[in-house]
């Protein structure tokens, strides 16, 4: 095995080019003053797989697993933590050198620690989560460890809100009247993603909530502007994307990197991106 590449990791997904995180991570290693390096490899389905195998043989420190592979890392790896096991989703995969790989999803906690970075308490919590794909799995999965009361769903299709719901004992199907009695709203859907649109009715948004919109661009989505017009608490999808990180290079390498730092990195990302 080659040790000299214990010093990279990197994101499998396909199309990666706009991805973040290797700016995100690549400024935390440097902050750490560590030698490593994260890179973009863009990875068609076929070739999933192979890549994976090949990461682990050259010694990376591990991988970070984007669209459209979450499902097919969860089928693949076969010891994993709670959320990933709860939601069927692994983004993250750990190798240990020798030659075992571990499985996890840091989306579910990444969303919990953006969320309690802005004073939302999560235990008995009554919290609606718009959508049914993994990343609102892991989100309904972390809520439930972390001792939610109650968790609605709320997905156009009724039979993956169903699914969804069995990745936490106090979950269940939902409506938008839920929001009314919730002190935690998450939209972990794409609506409003350079859109003006909103994942829900603003008529049901209310003061007593904390709204969390996965989304990162624009930073402030319609959803959040409409949320903040009410007087809610409401934290932008960036923050969620930076403490998955976190717990990333917490799993790779033992130490816990600077969320403001891996932030600003982001931000500027954005900003040249978007100029």
């Amino acid at each position: 095995m080659n040790k000299k590449l214990k010093t990279i990791a990197a994101v499998l997904g396909s199309p990666i080019s706009q991805s973040l995180s290797p700016a995100i991570h690549n400024a935390a290693f440097a902050k750490m003053s560590k030698p490593w390096r994260y890179v973009a490899i863009d990875v068609e389905s076929q070739f999933f797989e192979e890549e994976v195998f090949a990461s682990r043989d050259a010694g990376m420190l591990g991988l970070s697993i984007t669209m459209p592979h979450k499902d097919a890392a969860f089928a693949l790896v076969k010891s994993m933590d709670e959320v990933a096991q709860k939601s069927g989703s692994v983004n993250t995969i750990i190798f240990d050198g020798t030659g075992v790989m571990r499985g996890a999803n840091t989306d579910g906690d990444g969303c919990c620690d953006a969320l309690a970075r802005f004073g939302a308490v999560i235990e008995n919590c009554r919290a609606v989560v718009v959508g049914a794909g993994g990343t609102a799995r892991a989100v309904i999965a972390a809520l439930g460890n972390r001792g939610a009361a109650d968790i609605a769903i709320i997905n156009r299709t009724e039979s993956r809100a169903q699914s969804a719901a069995k990745c936490a004992t106090v979950a269940r199907v939902g409506s938008l009247s839920d929001i009314k009695d919730a002190t935690l709203l998450i939209n972990t859907t794409s609506v409003g993603m350079g859109t003006d649109e909103q994942a829900v009715d603003p008529a049901y948004l209310h003061s007593s909530l904390v709204v969390l919109d996965a989304v990162y661009h624009p930073l402030r989505t319609a959803l959040l502007h409409q949320a903040q017009l009410v007087g809610a608490q409401t934290v932008d999808g960036l923050w969620m994307l930076i403490y998955q990180a976190v717990r990333q290079e917490q799993l790779w390498c033992g130490m816990s990197p600077d969320p403001d730092v891996m932030r600003d990195a982001a931000l500027s990302a954005l900003a040249q991106r978007f100029d």
